[in-house]
């Protein structure tokens, strides 16, 4: 019999995803291109080199067991340490980064972004990039929990957070909108609290994965509509099922153009101070150099918190 060592490998740990993602040793096979026997035969090696149940073959889905769950969640975490021993590795070898991740809040000009992507992989075109949309704490979550280098649209306060660095990309003014065929849209003078919590908000939710998720905008006892991003918050205001603050960037072409109205409320207005963070607890490899060297131009720093492509 094999022992744990010789079964606990990458690619054991990959497979043990993929059944676990599929939801049946058959699925797994197909996306894998294996037989669905040579599947069933590797889980029962990890099984029996670890004396243990990984999944409940009770159904005829593939369920975690408790110790196939905690196997799954372990596994991860070692397969995105390799990741990173590779990346450290390259990075001493090379200077480049094999990967870098980014985080960009919902806020942040996607366009933007892109054009820089473009004129990156023009200088690196082996360094993966990967791009994370995330949104109010989990920006800076994702930061700080070691799954991105790089976070773009942070709008909390960093305080003395250990290990992480940030400047400031610029002030951010939030407009409250709504459709034209809305009720609030012909109400008149500044809107009061009371008559705003009488109809729907369109919110973003926070992309938090632990602690306590951030709303902002919302009135106790206010019906609400979540959203996942900035954009579908947009849209979801352009279609009159709600309404809500929007950075006024993003609203500017469809209150130009009509489609949004723009309504004065008698709370304060909301301007955001918005930055971009890394982590500075190691000497950043030289995608991240490039990439906060962009950063440092005033005019891509407004392309960033400015500049969205009109619908």
């Amino acid at each position: 019999m094999q022992t744990p060592r010789e079964v606990l490998t990458p690619d054991a740990l990959a497979l043990l995803q993929a059944v676990a993602q599929a939801g049946s040793f058959a699925a797994a096979a197909r996306e894998l291109g294996l037989v669905p026997s040579a599947v069933t035969y590797r889980i029962r090696q990890i099984e029996d080199a670890l004396d243990v149940l990984l999944f409940d073959r009770s159904s005829r889905q593939a369920r975690l067991t408790d110790a196939g769950a905690e196997l799954l969640r372990e596994g991860g975490r070692l397969l995105a340490e390799i990741d990173a021993v590779a990346n450290r590795v390259k990075r001493v070898a090379t200077g480049w980064e094999s990967q870098l991740t980014i985080a960009m809040d919902t806020v942040i000009s996607s366009s933007t972004v892109m054009e820089l992507a473009e004129a990156f992989f023009v200088l690196a075109p082996t360094t993966r990039l990967r791009l994370r949309d995330e949104a109010l704490s989990g920006t800076l979550e994702a930061l700080t929990a070691g799954h991105a280098d790089l976070a773009l649209g942070v709008s909390l306060d960093l305080g003395n957070a250990a290990g992480i660095q940030s400047a400031m990309l610029g002030e951010l003014a939030f407009v409250y909108a709504v459709a034209p065929h809305h009720p609030l849209a012909a109400a008149k003078g500044p809107l009061k609290d009371d008559l705003l919590q009488k109809h729907r908000a369109i919110a973003v939710a926070d992309s938090v994965q632990r602690g306590t998720a951030l709303t902002l905008g919302l009135l106790a006892g206010q019906d609400v509509l979540t959203v996942p991003t900035m954009e579908a918050k947009l849209d979801a205001q352009l279609r009159g099922l709600g309404g809500g603050f929007v950075p006024e960037p993003m609203a500017r072409p469809y209150v130009e153009s009509g489609r949004l109205v723009v309504k004065e409320v008698e709370r304060a207005s909301r301007v955001t101070r918005v930055s971009y963070a890394w982590r500075s607890n190691a000497v950043p490899g030289r995608a991240l150099q490039w990439w906060l060297g962009q950063l440092e131009s005033p005019a891509t720093r407004r392309a960033l918190l400015g500049r969205h492509t009109r619908a």
